[in-house]
């Protein structure tokens, strides 16, 4: 059986993001690492091959070429297997998803999909969900508890307001992973060795299929957000303070 992990390589949390020609990030000096709760998704993945040792964990990702930097990540921490995409360009979500579903479609013996909940790049929230639709799996997101049974998986996953909700699915299925679900393991110094003469799996659009792609969302432009103006500091006794603030706030800030 095989456990597929999809997963996205996205710019440093502490990396500093320019915009280059109106319409994307300037990737020059940035740092690129895996998608955090796709790390969940993984960890997960090789939880389940300690218990399972006849599972195989299979690492599926689109992109340029700097992603099979996150791929050799992935199979540092325990993976066996993995199949790039290759692409020049960021593509949406749908297209995305739908790309991930034909190489997983194609991979076969499908077991179970783990993705994280979303990217923290664009958080656009939707491609683990449009996999799910395109192969036909049912899917639980936000999962935070995971455990396999059987012909079947039980999960925890948080909903509003801090409630959990327990979904019980049948094999095959796909998981969305979020922070909670467990600790993501560290390289080995010998893991990372043997990651580093795994054959990568390279496929294309074409090779998948998908000759005519035409993205449903265009982005216009972008721009970085205003910088956030310096704070003010009231001084004076608390009773001519309040006053300060309150004309402050109804004639600068005008909330009032």
């Amino acid at each position: 059986m095989n456990v597929y992990v999809c997963i996205k390589q996205v710019p440093d949390t502490e990396a500093s993001l320019n915009i280059k020609e109106g319409k994307r990030i300037n990737e020059e000096n940035i740092k690129w690492v895996i998608n955090p709760y796709d790390e969940y998704a993984i960890e997960e993945a090789l939880k389940l091959k300690e218990k399972k040792p006849e599972i195989k964990v299979v690492l599926v990702t689109l992109g340029p070429v700097r992603v099979e930097s996150a791929l050799r990540s992935g199979l540092a921490m325990g993976a066996d297997e993995a199949i790039h995409i290759e692409v020049a360009d960021s593509l949406e979500p749908q297209i995305t998803a739908r790309a991930l579903a034909k190489a997983i479609e194609q991979e076969g013996d499908i077991g179970l999909v783990f993705t994280g909940k979303q990217a923290i790049d664009d958080d656009a929230y939707q491609t683990h969900l449009f996999i799910a639709e395109y192969l036909g799996l049912p899917a639980a997101t936000n999962v935070t508890a995971f455990s396999f049974q059987g012909d079947k998986v039980i999960v925890e996953r948080e909903i509003d307001e801090g409630s959990k909700e327990k979904i019980e699915m049948a094999l095959p299925c796909l998981v969305g992973a979020s922070k909670g679900l467990n600790t993501p393991r560290y390289a080995s110094l010998m893991g990372i060795m043997k990651a580093k003469k795994i054959a990568l799996k390279k496929l294309t659009l074409e090779g998948l299929g998908m000759k005519d792609i035409r993205h449903k969302v265009v982005a216009e432009k972008l721009v970085s957000p205003p910088e956030k103006p310096q704070g003010k500091i009231i001084q004076g006794e608390p009773e001519e303070a309040v006053k300060e603030l309150v004309r402050l706030l109804r004639e600068e800030a005008k909330v009032l």
